[in-house]
């Protein structure tokens, strides 16, 4: 017998089909039968390769106990935060508020008729363990409350609506200065150097804006901050977050030695660290495991996780099945050893050499198994890269150099019931998200342009090329493509997002040849800046709001709080000063100027909480064009340039080489490369 969910598209949602609980989807339906029922609402949230929300799923949302009295005295509604992240930050907002701590799965209760959360967790065990209540006596709690302790909810009510109001109006203070900038790459130097006990994340936004603090004269000494951003960079391509086997970052490590991953490969999460990996090369951070890490990440991406129409996949899970009659997922089973596996599988001199170079032991590092990590930097010896190709066909069951596709299993029957030549695999998650789809192409662009390798661009074009023709429905950008069927209108994040590809796509085609090409680049970015600008720019307040008002909202965010993925204002203010660079159109530096000032108090009071907003920061404070002829380009490769266009022109005035622009004024035409790279860094040199 299946729920309401039974048709959903999400994968997360169907995961719950046969759930005994009433499932809802987020509609106005359920909303409206909550407020004539009188019940409170069990709001849900997650997402598909969750694995405490799987877990969950198959415990407390599968226990007909709790389901009969969840029906009964509630009104539960599933949301998939990748389908709609503003309902997310709203009630993670909350949750935040009410118990100091986040995360999935996101169960929060609220009122019917105005949606005002009172009470909020996470995890919960069917019987009371972990320090935690049992879901049942929650539950039981919670209506209790909700009938009987009237004032009590109309108190926290109001405390909790007053606070989500107060945090999206926030005031002005109107100061931008170089201190300010200062204080933000500081702050974010300071949360990437420490280190403690896990979980390990590899917070990409706070490392990238740290890696600016290398260009900032003040910084004491500058070495030691490229030294602590390249600890970030080895840490990813060395831990066990990364799949030394067949490529692909994990999206976190639960120790503090970057060890154990959770196992889920999130599409956000590997183009934001391919993006940055590319910025550490080009800051002098040059070591053949970064490269290596890239180029297996880009071959599994393209074994993995593309369609066959060009865009990318969203997840892998953490968990598969060990066989097709086992009842449940076991995690990291697909990427995991057995020290006799090695044993077996390998020769004495690869074995030896892989305990040279990995963390492995008879014992093993991960509940008796072995997850592989590197003990040292550097290139692999042909020798370990043979032991690791043995693996990944043990893994696949075919070559590594021969599996071009390797199709995905897209649920859990699917896993359990095909025939696969090596092990059962993690479910994928098909759905497109215009969002992720944006990091990789920002993370393919990069590396194309460091690597100088014509075929990541081509992925990153063909990827560009599906999104400009396929989520424009009526006039209006979707966030979403299910089997080639675009759905959900685009959010902030989306517009933010995929203009930064663009316009990285448009920068790295500067440097690096592609067989593909994206029509009339420049105006297509222009059109879709306009856009964004008319839907979601906050006229009043400014800066722009997460998702255009609708009235299952309690209230529209203006999101600046970097999480797994860069918050939206951030990255758009920052693509504000980039297109006034490009188009010299001073309308965009207005209103990125507008922009900061709107978060002008968050960033000076709360400089942990917006990284991205301080990166934003470093564009309106130092942008530079520089405006080269196309012989001299190859002279600026190798620079590390954090707020730098480059515009390719015809000409110059006779003898110039180059000409550059800081912000709103121009220095003289540079005429040789010496007195080129003289201005350059002057111009990326905080003052």
């Amino acid at each position: 017998m299946t729920n309401r969910l039974a048709q959903s598209k999400s994968l997360y949602l169907r995961k719950h089909a046969e759930n005994p609980i009433d499932w809802w989807p987020w509609c106005d339906e359920a909303l409206q039968t909550a407020k004539e029922d009188n019940k409170p609402i069990f709001l849900s949230i997650g997402y598909s390769s969750c694995h405490w929300c799987t877990v969950m799923e198959g415990e407390a949302f599968s226990n007909a106990e709790i389901a009969a009295y969840m029906n009964a005295n509630f009104l539960p509604i599933k949301v998939d935060r990748e389908e709609r992240p503003d309902v997310d930050s709203i009630y993670m907002q909350a949750l935040q508020m009410m118990t100091g701590q986040g995360g999935w799965p996101l169960n929060i209760v609220l009122t019917p008729g105005d949606r005002i959360p009172f009470y909020g967790g996470t995890y919960f065990p069917v019987e009371p363990r972990y320090g935690r209540p049992g879901f049942l006596q929650v539950l039981q709690a919670l209506r209790t409350f909700y009938d009987r302790e009237r004032e009590k909810l109309a108190s926290r009510k109001q405390a909790i609506a007053e606070a989500l109001h107060q945090a999206a109006t926030i005031p002005a203070s109107g100061e931008l200065g170089e201190d300010l900038l200062q204080q933000g790459l500081s702050t974010s130097l300071s949360i990437l150097r420490s280190r403690d006990m896990g979980p390990n994340f590899p917070m990409i936004p706070y490392a990238e804006t740290a890696l600016r603090a290398t260009r900032f004269a003040r910084t004491t000494p500058p070495q030691d901050s490229l030294e602590t951003c390249a600890q970030r960079g080895y840490d990813l391509v060395l831990g066990g977050i990364f799949d030394h086997v067949a490529g692909g970052f994990h999206r976190y490590t639960v120790d503090g030695t970057w060890t154990v991953p959770h196992f889920e490969k999130m599409l956000y999460d590997n183009g934001q660290i391919m993006e940055y990996l590319a910025h550490l090369w080009d800051a002098g951070i040059q070591d053949g495991a970064i490269q290596r890490a890239i180029a297996s990440t880009v071959t599994w991406l393209k074994r993995e996780m593309t369609n066959p129409q060009g865009y990318f996949w969203a997840a892998q899970d953490a968990d598969n099945f060990t066989s097709s009659t086992a009842l449940e997922p076991e995690e990291g089973d697909f990427y995991t050893w057995e020290y006799s596996t090695l044993e077996s599988q390998l020769t004495p001199e690869e074995l030896a050499e892989l305990k040279q170079h990995f963390d492995i032991s008879q014992t093993g590092n991960f509940e008796g198994k072995i997850v592989l990590q590197r003990t040292q930097k550097g290139s692999l010896s042909d020798t370990l890269e043979t032991a690791l190709s043995k693996l990944f066909t043990l893994r696949y069951g075919s070559d590594l150099n021969t599996l071009e596709t390797f199709p995905p299993a897209r649920n859990n029957q699917e896993a359990k019931t095909q025939t696969w030549p090596g092990r059962i695999p993690p479910v994928t998650d098909t759905k497109m998200i215009l969002s992720w789809n944006s990091l990789i192409l920002s993370g393919l662009a990069a590396a194309a342009k460091v690597w100088q390798r014509p075929d990541y661009l081509d992925l990153a074009i063909q990827g560009a090329n599906f999104l400009l023709k396929n989520q424009w429905v009526n006039g209006r950008c979707h966030r979403l493509n299910y089997e080639g069927i675009p759905d959900i209108l685009a959010q902030s994040e989306d517009y933010a997002l995929l203009i930064k590809a663009l316009l990285d796509i448009q920068q790295a085609s500067l440097w690096c040849s592609s067989s593909g090409e994206i029509p009339n680049l420049q105006a297509k970015i222009i059109e879709i800046q306009a856009e964004f600008d008319d839907l979601l720019w906050s006229v009043e307040l400014g800066g722009y709001y997460n998702s255009v008002k609708t009235d299952d909202l309690i209230i529209q965010e203006r999101s600046y709080m970097d999480n797994a993925t860069p918050a939206a204002n951030g990255i758009a203010i920052a693509n504000l000063v980039r297109l006034f660079l490009l188009t010299e159109n001073l309308d965009y530096f207005d209103r990125a100027e507008q922009g900061l000032l709107a978060f002008s108090t968050i960033l000076a009071k709360s400089p942990q909480a917006c990284p991205s907003l301080f990166a934003a920061l470093d564009w309106y404070r130092n942008c530079t064009l520089v405006r080269i002829v196309e012989d001299q380009l190859e002279q600026l490769r190798g620079f590390y340039l954090p707020t730098v266009m480059i515009q390719k022109v015809q000409s110059l005035p006779e003898g110039a080489i180059a000409f550059v622009c800081q912000g709103l004024s121009c220095k003289k035409p540079a005429t040789s490369l010496e007195e080129l790279h003289s201005q350059l860094r002057q111009c990326q040199t905080r003052s």
